[in-house]
């Protein structure tokens, strides 16, 4: 976050430097997620400032975790009273379209963009992007650890 900084730029134009969205290269900064190889010469061209240390550490691995104290904080506090507000009806949509099963967590998308409304006022767009992922029926034999071997 200090490379960040330093340098000026928001997260949208690093976004647009790198080719990744906003929000995660907020997370790549934040360690709540992995720095890929391929990735790291972009995001050290947008931000010089990151050192080799910072990009090894970067691609390990992080530990994905939050303070559950964040809650308090207004925004989050609001983005999550949304998604519990409108969660219900998010779910009986997907369940509509795509059948018995959530959106990924894992293979998603995030952004946060800035539009005029009708009325001329600035508005947040939040954009969820997650592959559909189906709930299997568990049938025993599928189960790779009770099938029999000869």
């Amino acid at each position: 976050m200090a490379a960040k900084a330093e340098s000026g730029k928001t997260f949208s134009r690093l976004a647009a430097e790198t080719g990744l969205t906003n929000v995660y290269v907020a997370q790549l900064l934040r360690r709540q997620a992995q720095l890929k190889p391929d990735t790291a010469p972009k995001l050290r061209a947008a931000l010089p400032a990151l050192t080799d240390e910072d990009l090894d550490l970067m691609m390990e691995p992080p530990f994905r975790s939050y303070d559950p104290d964040i809650i308090q904080e207004p925004a989050i506090y609001r983005l999550n009273e949304a998604v519990m507000h409108f969660g219900e009806s998010v779910k009986e949509i997907i369940n509509e379209e795509f059948g018995d099963g959530i959106m990924s967590a894992i293979d998603f998308y995030c952004s946060v963009d800035k539009v005029q409304g009708a009325d001329g006022k600035d508005r947040v767009v939040v954009t969820f992007d997650g592959k559909y992922l189906p709930y299997s029926e568990q049938k025993s034999e599928h189960m790779m650890s009770r099938r029999k071997t000869s």
